[in-house]
């Protein structure tokens, strides 16, 4: 897909998809992340962002739409999703 040097913004998709794919497929089906996989990428990739969530079992049904207790892809998505829009929220706080 991309032939030439990443812009910083191509790098942070790439960043976002790798690391997906790093915890995904440890345990489980290839391609998702299990309840304890989901963990795992928490507490070591977004231990800032996701300090204030009070249990990581509610969050992942919550983001599990079709409820087969692992996150697809698309599943993780929403979650980068809320990440997101709640630090473009906190930025335009600060600019203010």
């Amino acid at each position: 897909m991309a032939t030439g040097e990443l812009t910083e913004l191509e790098r942070a998709i790439d960043t976002v998809v790798t690391v997906f794919f790093t915890y995904a497929g440890k345990e489980g089906r290839k391609g998702t992340l299990t309840a304890e996989e989901f963990k795992e990428l928490v507490q070591l990739q977004l231990p800032n962002l996701m300090k204030d969530v009070p249990s990581l079992e509610e969050k992942m049904r919550e983001l599990d739409v079709n409820n087969d207790q692992e996150l697809k892809f698309n599943e993780y998505w929403r979650l980068i999703g809320e990440l997101a829009r709640a630090m473009r929220r906190e930025k335009a706080e600060k600019k203010k």
